[in-house]
């Protein structure tokens, strides 16, 4: 009896431990947009010809800006005026002086149509929240009776991007935990247990915004709204899944154990080592994202570990200590479940058993005529009229701009180049296909004045034909490229020439990064299950997943979502969280199989691991995708994008390729699935190897 008191210490001593961080960093969640940047030229490689441009064009501004670009059309169609063309250049250099505005607005100048005006304003590159405040401000000052004033450029697009991320904190988390709420419900029929589980999710969420905010507050990772939401998502659905897992086996252990601290350890001790394998597999995954040649790839890497790690933490260590607490009462009304094969999954077991090589072809093919579909995804960047879901002001605005005038006005490919050839390269550069004009800039702006030179630099800007978001105007900035490549010290950059870089350095990370992940993954895989073929073929199983719905996004971007095309890091994204996490729900069907086949062989061994983890691997699946669907309620095609992949794929991989390929697959190869350990050695004694168990 004198014990008794004493098992009270431990779980109450951690619950109280948790409430305490949950009160000190829970507000960090709605902080970190406060060390956030949606600046997207702070995540261009950094050794990128582009961004080396960027670095002389600071110089010549004498500080860092972000231009916005006016559009004035008239209302009625009708030519613009002289008098409103005089009105429109006076607004203009009104705003010169006035807060956030920096340097002297150019003149307005006439379309070759007659039919619009444009001028160029640079404003204060530190504006972030204010940006907008500060965009409807000019929009009122530039007002010119009969002509409509519309915002276009860097800073309209970066003020439409902070509105999208606008209340992130707020709406994505609402959305996430509601239906992580409605899943639990209807899986553990259960009012008490679905709050514990989703508040230690919050929990560790809390936890994971703390660092995050820390770090880089101090410049040690960089956040985006992206990054953000990602990291709201990731957390809440690992620690989901690693929570139900362990409330499965808890509940199973629970009819048998003589009391809840009992229950409570034995789970804990079962379910420990899948779950520190997957939170390590899908780390790992993440950290390998330092590898690549993005900002924001190598930033989302440490954040979304960190993320990881806390839904570990939490779910080893909160969550048992409430079980232990709460005892049978956490699954009021529900009873504790011993875990006996029944219903569906000893169903789908009882197939896989009388047909396993039927099965695992019928799953295989159609897999493979999927992925045949994955090559079709274009990836080379989003256009910006496709960047938002909902229609933005400045998108509107960019496309009314190109009508009026030349498709790269306001985004020209900007030069970089010795004074003493700034003549030729300006030549050079009007000359080259798929540019209607180049100009050096000068000291005031006026094409006729001498250029400005600094460190013995000139800028050339060259005017693209085509819009600088488009695939022409990056092939006529690799063609201005090539065409000066024989001039020593010339720099070709500007936003085409930025996107241009972006892909390319993706495309790179995508060959580095893939198959660093695939060997991180299969060397966990060989140390958790002590095998060689089981490991390469869950390797195999997942990238085959990954492919197929590739190939399937293909199909839904083009032809229902109407999306040209995808950002060049959505493809890489899917692939690390995409397999990644479907190792995870692989780890714990055969790890559970694996403890089965030790007692039973691998005939019943495979059966009983499919039908005690079937139900609750895929109810975690199904959380999974849901929070992952989340995504889509920020208004960025990147996000939607990332979403449906995600989202679908985890369903493709919970539903077939985990419940039907793998267990069809490894009840075909009987022992040898277990090469080279004992257990493939059919007359190997079946206990002689001690296995820590899984949950189910």
């Amino acid at each position: 009896m004198a014990r008794r008191p004493i098992r009270w210490i431990v779980p109450s001593l951690l619950v109280l431990i948790w409430l305490a961080a949950g009160g000190a960093f829970g507000p960090f969640a709605g902080k970190l947009t406060e060390v956030s940047t949606n600046d997207q030229a702070a995540f261009l490689p950094q050794s990128a010809e582009s961004t080396q441009v960027l670095d002389v064009q600071a110089k010549f501004r004498e500080g860092e800006t972000q231009p916005l670009i006016v559009v004035w059309t008239t209302t009625g169609g009708e030519p613009v005026t002289a008098a409103q063309t005089t009105a429109a250049t006076g607004a203009l250099a009104g705003l010169r002086g006035t807060p956030d505005v920096v340097g002297t607005p150019t003149p307005a100048f006439g379309s070759d149509d007659g039919l619009a005006l444009r001028g160029i304003v640079q404003l204060d590159p530190d504006l972030a929240e204010e940006l907008s405040d500060t965009l409807t401000r000019i929009r009122d000052a530039v007002a010119v009776d009969g002509l409509r004033a519309e915002l276009a450029g860097p800073a309209a697009t970066r003020a439409d991007l902070s509105d999208a991320f606008a209340g992130i904190d707020g709406l994505l988390l609402g959305v996430a935990l509601v239906t992580v709420l409605i899943i639990l419900l209807a899986v553990y029929r259960s009012v008490l247990l679905p709050l514990v589980i989703i508040f230690g999710a919050i929990l560790a969420l809390g936890v994971a915004c703390a660092i995050v905010y820390y770090l880089a507050g101090h410049d040690i990772v960089r956040v985006d709204g992206q990054v953000q939401g990602i990291l709201f998502i990731l957390v809440i659905g690992a620690a989901t899944d690693y929570a139900l897992l362990l409330t499965a086996r808890f509940r199973e252990e629970l009819a048998t154990a003589p009391d809840r601290f009992t229950a409570a350890r034995v789970a804990l001790r079962r379910s420990f080592a899948p779950i520190i394998a997957s939170a390590a597999t899908v780390a790992l995954a993440l950290l390998a994202l330092l590898l690549s040649g993005l900002t924001n790839n190598r930033a989302l890497g440490p954040v979304g570990a960190i993320g990881i790690a806390c839904a570990a933490l939490s779910a080893l260590t909160f969550l048992p200590a409430v079980l232990a607490v709460l005892g049978r009462t956490a699954l009021w009304p529900a009873k504790p479940q011993p875990a006996e094969p029944r219903g569906i999954w000893r169903r789908v077991a009882g197939l896989v058993d009388r047909h396993p090589r039927r099965l695992w072809f019928a799953t295989l093919v159609p897999l493979i005529v999927l992925s045949l579909f994955a090559p079709g995804l274009n990836a080379g960047g989003v256009p910006l009229d496709e960047t938002f879901v909902n229609d933005a002001p400045s998108v509107a605005a960019q496309a009314t701009l190109s009508k009026h005038f030349p498709g790269g006005s306001g985004q020209p490919a900007v030069i970089v180049t010795p004074a003493g050839q700034a003549d030729a390269v300006e030549r050079t550069a009007a000359a080259t296909g798929g540019f209607s004009g180049a100009d050096v800039v000068t000291t005031t702006g006026r094409p006729t004045d001498p250029p400005k030179v600094v460190d013995g630099l000139v800028l050339v800007e060259a005017t693209l034909r085509d819009a600088p978001d488009s695939d022409a105007a990056q092939a006529s900035v690799e063609r201005l490229r090539a065409a000066l490549s024989s001039q020593p010290g010339v720099l070709v950059g500007g936003f085409t020439a930025q996107r241009l870089d972006t892909n390319d350095t993706a495309n790179r990370d995508t060959l580095l990064i893939v198959p660093v992940v695939l060997a991180i993954i299969l060397l966990i895989l060989i140390a958790l299950l002590r095998s060689l073929v089981t490991p390469v073929l869950l390797v195999a199983t997942v990238a085959l997943n990954y492919l197929a719905t590739l190939g399937v996004s293909t199909l839904v971007f083009t032809h229902i979502l109407g999306l040209t095309a995808s950002d060049a890091s959505v493809p890489l994204y899917g692939f690390v969280f995409l397999v990644a996490l479907g190792v995870d729900y692989n780890i714990f069907l055969m790890s559970r199989a694996r403890e089965e086949t030790v007692l039973h062989g691998p005939r019943e061994g495979i059966q009983r691991g499919l039908t005690t983890t079937g139900g609750v691997i895929t109810s975690a699946g199904i959380v999974l995708a849901a929070t992952f669907a989340a995504l889509a309620v920020i208004p960025l095609s990147f996000l939607l994008q990332l979403a449906f992949i995600v989202a679908f794929g985890v369903l493709l991989d919970t539903l077939v390729v985990r419940s039907l390929l793998v267990p069809a697959l490894i009840q075909d190869l009987g022992h040898r699935a277990w090469w080279p350990s004992r257990l493939s050695r059919p007359e190997a004694p079946r206990t002689a190897e001690p296995l820590t168990r899984t949950p189910s």
